[in-house]
């Protein structure tokens, strides 16, 4: 509760932090190493992501939200801002579908560029990228064109997270499964050692169902968990202990603190206990999301500026300064 109060005061107060200190920019020789320098390609080993000296890694980043609808702030100010002010190792980069005229579906020109802008900033910033196939239904003859074609482009780059189906809906295991295997190979043929985030059934939330049949075909795999704090509690939490306990490696790459529409009540009480399940067994995470909709878990007031370098507190909502701070402290 100590802790719920600390936050709370964070969330009150921000706005009446002082800038008047100066500093001046560190020189070359005094700056710390990049994610990307410090870490290198990564890979899994048993249930854990590790770099390329073979030692356990935590990413921590933020997803921005779906490109149809906030295009506008898939560019690298914004990439800048997270990973350099607010201390993310990674982005998610959620390319929507089936939903308008600017979903890949319909506009596959605008989903190239948008992962083009992404990509080339996380390569800038020296930071890790997940490209998010942000479907909820299956779309493997789509998937497996897109996929392709991004790691054709970008599969000889350590930077790269593929993230292949976001949240299935009412399917079991055995689809996504055969989904998975199916278009695995596609990656693997341009990225043979990229890190592959494998859809689990109902929204990213039957993980046990994977502990209890992974993949075992390929490797350098993680399964992907989404929570929403204040909805997804002790019962979901356990799915993620009994796949832990069976060895599979998670990867948390949609999170919240509210209810799982994406809005309510934040529920810090159960943040808290889903990071310390993170922390714990070096599961990386992602917050959701780099966007402006009226709602609990888009991190921007509406209105806010496209360009990063433009976004002053008055732009953060609770959301955005709890993650900040979550992100900045936690690392």
């Amino acid at each position: 509760m100590k802790r719920l109060f600390q936050l709370c005061a964070i969330v009150a107060l921000f706005g009446m932090i002082s800038c008047t200190s100066q500093s001046s920019e560190p020189t070359a020789s005094q700056q710390e190493p990049t994610p990307v320098e410090k870490h290198g390609a990564l890979s899994v080993q048993g249930q854990y992501m590790v770099d390329s000296n073979g030692q356990r890694v935590q990413l921590r980043g933020v997803s921005f939200g779906w490109h149809n609808w906030w295009h506008r702030y898939f560019n690298e100010a914004a990439v800048t801002k997270v990973a350099k002010e607010w201390g993310a190792t990674v982005v998610r980069c959620s390319i929507g579908l089936n939903l308008d005229d600017n979903c890949y579906d319909k506009n596959p020109e605008l989903a190239y560029a948008t992962v083009d802008s992404m990509v080339n900033a996380a390569v800038k910033n020296g930071i890790y990228i997940i490209v998010d196939f942000h479907s909820h239904e299956n779309n493997l003859p789509l998937a497996k064109e897109f996929f392709g074609v991004v790691s054709k482009k970008y599969g000889n780059i350590p930077n790269i997270i593929y993230e292949i189906w976001n949240e299935p809906l009412e399917v079991e295991w055995a689809e996504t499964k055969a989904y998975s295997e199916e278009l695995i190979p596609v990656i693997r043929e341009n990225a043979p050692d990229a890190i592959v985030i494998v859809p689990t059934p109902r929204w990213d939330q039957e993980v046990d169902k994977a502990a209890d049949d992974p993949i075992t075909k390929f490797g350098n795999l993680v399964y992907s968990l989404h929570y929403y704090a204040a909805t997804h509690q002790d019962y979901n939490r356990d799915k993620a202990l009994y796949a832990i306990g069976k060895g599979l490696p998670l990867f948390f790459s949609e999170t919240g603190g509210m209810v799982h529409t994406g809005d309510g009540v934040l529920d810090m009480d159960s943040w808290d206990k889903w990071l310390d399940i993170a922390k714990e067994n070096s599961i990386s995470w992602i917050a959701w999301s780099i966007s402006d909709k009226d709602e609990t878990c888009s991190m921007l007031q509406p209105g806010t500026p496209a360009d990063g370098s433009q976004w002053t507190e008055a732009n953060l909502k609770p959301w955005g300064v709890l993650v900040r701070h979550y992100l900045q402290t936690e690392r």
